[in-house]
């Protein structure tokens, strides 16, 4: 077992209430190594929150099942069917924050941008967040965490399950969501199948093919926007 993959289950496991040494045993390491590792744990606890931003008309097409508290923008989504943009910020000095933003694709490809951290002032902050989200036909709305987490995790879980990884820069930029157990509770897919819409400078046959291996025909849509 790795060792931060081992950090990562003893943070669960004391969220989960247990002491060192139930640790200890559940890991089946010493206890003395159990206590490093609590005390490990508790040094890399999240930076404070400071605003968790998602695109307007992200739930366009998904099984969101009985969450009436997830915000929701009910206007049709224009251009913008299945592309998710979510941003991150977090406290990093009393004056500073540093935001990460991820593009996500919930019909399909999961993550397919990442971006940051990017450190800045408060004034930043305002205007770094107009800017992410302009090619919305609408404001941002505020998000709790765990929505930003079901959202970016799930689909990237999603995608996994049809055969494509998330965007390289996701490894650096994915602790910055905080800790996610999974599995999602929101249905990805357009209408829960996989809907695939391939821009007019992507090659989509690498992702057919796939989708070929993964689900079979007939068990995807597909569309090809045109130049």
């Amino acid at each position: 077992m790795q060792p931060d993959t081992r950090l990562e289950q003893v943070r669960l496991l004391r969220a989960q209430g247990q002491a060192p040494k139930q640790i200890a045993r559940t890991l089946g390491i010493k206890p003395a190594e159990a206590t490093r590792l609590v005390r490990a744990a508790a040094s890399m606890a999240e930076p404070q929150l400071v605003g968790c931003w998602i695109s307007p008309t992200w739930s366009t097409g998904l099984g969101l099942g009985d969450h009436p508290d997830w915000p929701a923008d009910e206007t049709p989504a224009v251009g913008t069917d299945g592309l998710v943009s979510v941003l991150v910020a977090r406290r990093h000095r009393f004056d500073k924050v540093t935001v990460c933003g991820y593009l996500v694709d919930v019909y399909c490809l999961g993550v397919k941008n990442a971006l940051g951290p990017e450190t800045m002032d408060d004034l930043g902050l305002q205007q770094f967040v107009g800017a992410f989200f302009d090619g919305y036909h609408d404001d941002p709305i505020e998000a709790p965490i765990d929505l930003a987490r079901e959202i970016v995790f799930g689909a990237a879980d999603y995608a996994r399950g049809l055969g494509f990884n998330p965007h390289p820069d996701f490894e650096t930029t994915k602790d910055h969501l905080g800790t996610w157990t999974g599995p999602s509770t929101i249905a990805f897919g357009k209408d829960g199948k996989p809907f695939y819409i391939s821009g007019p400078h992507d090659d989509p046959a690498p992702v057919i093919n796939t989708l070929e291996s993964s689900v079979g025909e007939g068990n995807y849509d597909f569309v090809a926007v045109p130049t």
